[in-house]
């Protein structure tokens, strides 16, 4: 398989961005919730949880995950 400029370009950045410190799908689904709250609340999700942040940024299913979650949870609020 010959992998075109622009996808070996893709790989090369995603690689040069991993940090030594890294979660997955999982443990960051199990983290939503709470991050998700926080959002919510006007806390720092971002300082608090670096490690689900950052795997935001590089995860759409994650992120997609997320912003259900944070819009469903906007739609339960008494304030909403």
């Amino acid at each position: 398989m010959k992998l075109s400029e622009n996808t070996f370009k893709k790989i090369i950045q995603a690689v040069s961005h991993t940090h030594s410190e890294e979660i997955g799908c999982d443990d960051c689904f199990d983290q939503l919730h709470t991050f998700a709250e926080m959002k919510l609340k006007g806390k720092s999700p971002e300082e608090a949880m670096p490690l689900v942040e950052d795997h935001l940024k590089r995860c759409g299913d994650c992120r997609e995950e997320f912003e259900v979650l944070l819009e469903a949870l906007k739609a339960a609020s008494p304030s909403a």
